[in-house]
């Protein structure tokens, strides 16, 4: 998934993407350490999808409080 479609998504599509893509990371982190792991490259994509939903995330917040902050 690439960030133009993360930043599509509202808020809550966000929160529940990163929860079933750190319980994907899980699994397969699992499956690496019993040795069954098909694809290991598949640890790394789940990583940096998490991060680029935790920086989406925080785009956001960092623009809601800037929003909320009376100029001067």
């Amino acid at each position: 998934m690439k960030a133009g479609e993360l930043r599509e998504m509202s808020d809550e599509q966000l929160a529940l993407t990163l929860k079933d893509t750190m319980e994907t990371l899980f699994r397969l982190r699992i499956q690496a350490q019993t040795e069954r792991l098909d694809a290991p490259s598949e640890l790394r994509k789940q990583r940096r999808l998490i991060a680029r939903i935790r920086t989406i995330q925080r785009e956001r917040e960092m623009a809601r409080s800037n929003g909320d902050s009376p100029s001067t």
